[in-house]
């Protein structure tokens, strides 16, 4: 089954894309907040279309849950 993963517009994301948040993000687990504009490097589609992992300046081997759908979108 091929999952197909879609940004916050509806565009197709590829593995090794670069996604920018659209919202800011505060992240499970700790005290760090991605603010809204920050950039994720070489996402990771994962086997959950909710899911994306990738990394910022910020957090290294970041899991992004559940925000695709209102928080990301690739950048034009």
């Amino acid at each position: 089954m091929d999952i197909k993963v879609r940004d916050s517009n509806g565009a197709l994301l590829a593995e090794g894309d670069t996604v920018t948040l659209i919202k800011d993000l505060k992240l499970k687990g700790s005290s760090t907040v991605l603010k809204r504009g920050t950039v994720i490097r070489n996402i990771h589609l994962t086997d959950n279309e909710d899911e994306i992992e990738g990394r910022t300046d910020k957090v290294k081997g970041l899991a992004a849950h559940g925000v695709l759908e209102e928080g990301v979108s690739v950048p034009c």
